[in-house]
């Protein structure tokens, strides 16, 4: 049945997937826009814009009035340090803020967006939802941020209020206006503009599987319990491989990890003092991430959701499309993108 649902991060990558699984399926989206925001992720759905700011609790009110249920999807996401005070406002505050305004309204379920960051690692396998965040690690402040947040989450749950947590891989698919990290990166080889890489490996989810996890965590998910919805294991250099198919280029050079941590280093140290607005590709946290090749268990959502993985060549081929349409990849004709293999 169609239901009236608000959204919160509509104009980034999570969000703009979502809105249009939303929209494509007959439900009836009020979507939280901030002041100065771009209004490009919305173009061409039939939604209701409302104004507004995670961060400011009496604009929140508008957003929640008269929905059955809602989606928190927004979120900063970085992956340099010293602006740790905008992450704890937008990632945690802002969450606290949305589902006091949701409760306050008497809306139902909140499904919240995670992150593989806020998720327990340990040694020798996988990991699960039943690993917890160890704070005394290493660890981003975007990944404490969202700990946090989910603490905020379980608070809630502890008042009565349902919510329902997914969490998110490194994202790759179409719909990527702002772009995201990872969609900087499919531009960044296909326009010839990525320097080097190093070797690595991370867990990765189609923009549409992600937004579909949504939408099973909403009808099927418990109350409380969290989810990790992911697609695949890549080694970084299976991806540049996909990419290499995928743009007609040649992959750059490969960097021992070691020495692109000494180049990350200096280079972040160097960017954060003359241009920290900036966006930093490989960071020394980047770098870490990358080494650890954190593989992720998905059985709970197959289990409890239902949920199942698409193919991740999919979701790259469908975020190269989504951007040669936008004109942003430099000669690249879309129906000429060849078929990748599995």
């Amino acid at each position: 049945m169609s239901q009236r649902v608000f959204v919160t991060g509509g104009s980034g990558h999570v969000g703009a997937n979502l809105l249009r699984a939303l929209v494509g399926r007959g439900d009836r989206v009020r979507a939280l826009v901030r002041p100065n925001s771009g209004r490009e992720a919305f173009e061409g759905l039939e939604l209701e814009l409302v104004t507004g700011d995670v961060r400011d609790p009496g604009s929140l009110a508008e957003l929640v009035r008269g929905c059955d249920a809602g989606y928190h999807t927004a979120a900063l996401v970085q992956t340099v340090r010293g602006r740790e005070m905008e992450l704890y406002r937008t990632n945690v505050l802002g969450t606290r803020n949305v589902l006091a305004a949701a409760r306050a309204a008497g809306v139902g379920r909140v499904v919240v967006t995670s992150s593989l960051g806020a998720v327990g690692q340990p040694e020798s396998r996988p990991c699960s939802e039943e690993d917890a965040f160890n704070p005394f690690e290493d660890h981003l402040p975007y990944e404490e941020s969202k700990a946090w947040m989910e603490h905020e989450c379980l608070k809630a749950v502890v008042t009565g209020q349902d919510v329902v947590l997914v969490v998110s891989t490194a994202v790759l698919g179409p719909y990527d206006f702002k772009p995201s990290r990872m969609g900087r990166v499919v531009l960044d080889f296909a326009n010839g503009k990525l320097g080097a890489y190093i070797p690595g490996g991370f867990e990765f989810v189609g923009a549409g599987d992600l937004a579909r996890g949504h939408l099973l965590a909403m009808e099927r998910g418990q109350k409380g319990e969290r989810y990790i919805v992911s697609t695949r294991f890549l080694t970084v250099d299976e991806l540049m491989a996909l990419l290499e198919t995928l743009t007609g280029r040649k992959r750059p050079r490969r960097l021992p990890a070691g020495a692109m941590l000494v180049l990350a280093h200096v280079s972040s140290f160097v960017l954060n003092r003359v241009a920290p607005a900036r966006p930093q590709r490989f960071t020394p946290d980047a770098v870490r991430l990358l080494s650890l090749h954190r593989k992720a268990d998905i059985g709970k959502a197959r289990r409890e959701l239902g949920y199942e993985p698409g193919a991740i060549e999919d979701a790259l081929r469908a975020a190269y499309a989504s951007f040669v349409a936008r004109g942003l990849i430099e000669g690249a004709v879309p129906s000429a993108a060849p078929e990748l293999a599995r």
